[in-house]
C-alpha cells in the first residue's frame, strides 16, 4: 500500500495529466480535476452524468489562489469569506470574464470555497492552486462518504482516489451569493 506521500505525490500527477481524482472534503468525498483542462472537466461531467451548464464548484487553500478566477470582491465579503473557516460555505462570486464556460456554466458567477478539510487543503497548495470539487456521486444520487465506497463506484473509470477520512460535517457545504444573502443549499 501506497503511503500518504506516495498517494499526494500520485494525486499531482494525475491532475496535471488531465485525469480525475477523489478526494475527502469536509463532509463527502469530493471527485475533481484541474478547472482549466476542458479535457479532464468534460470527463467529469460525463462521469457524474450532469450538464456543463450548471456550473462546478472551485476549491481553494486561500483567496489568493482565487485571484485568476474572480474579480476583486469587497472588502467586507473577503473578510466574511475568511471568517467562515469554521464552516463548510461556497461563495458565489463574479466570475472574471477569462474564466471558462466548463467552470462557470452559463453563469456569470462563479461557485468557490475556501476548503477546510485539512488534506484537501494540502492537495490544492500542492496542485498550486484551486480544484473543481462536486460531490462524488452520479448526478441525483446520494454523495460517497469514504475511500472505499468511491472506489467501488469510480476506479473502473479511472479516478484516482486518495484515502483518507472526511470532515465531521453533515451535509454538503452551504451554497451563498454573499451580495443578497440568498442561501441556494
Amino acid at each position: 500500500m501506497a503511503t500518504m506521500t506516495e498517494q499526494k505525490e500520485c494525486f499531482v500527477t494525475q491532475l496535471r495529466k488531465g485525469g480525475l481524482v477523489a478526494y475527502p472534503t469536509e463532509a463527502v468525498f469530493g471527485l475533481g480535476c484541474d478547472p482549466l483542462n476542458e479535457e479532464a472537466v468534460n470527463k467529469l461531467l460525463a462521469l457524474k452524468e450532469r450538464s456543463w451548464e450548471k456550473g462546478l464548484i472551485l476549491i481553494a487553500a486561500s483567496m489568493g489562489q482565487l485571484d485568476g478566477y474572480i474579480k476583486r470582491v469587497p472588502d467586507h465579503i473577503s473578510s466574511r469569506m475568511l471568517s467562515s473557516h469554521d464552516q463548510a460555505i461556497t461563495w458565489l462570486l463574479p466570475a472574471k470574464e477569462s474564466v471558462p464556460r466548463w467552470v462557470r456554466g452559463t453563469s456569470q458567477s462563479i461557485a468557490v470555497r475556501l476548503v477546510q478539510h485539512p488534506l484537501a487543503r494540502e492537495l490544492c497548495e500542492l496542485a498550486g492552486g484551486p480544484l473543481i470539487s462536486t460531490s462524488a456521486n452520479k448526478t441525483g444520487q446520494a454523495p460517497l462518504i469514504s475511500a472505499e465506497q468511491v472506489r467501488v463506484a469510480f476506479s473502473a473509470a479511472g479516478v484516482f482516489i486518495i484515502d483518507g477520512e472526511v470532515g465531521s460535517g453533515k451535509q454538503t457545504s452551504q451554497i451563498i451569493d454573499p451580495f443578497s444573502n440568498k442561501r441556494f443549499r
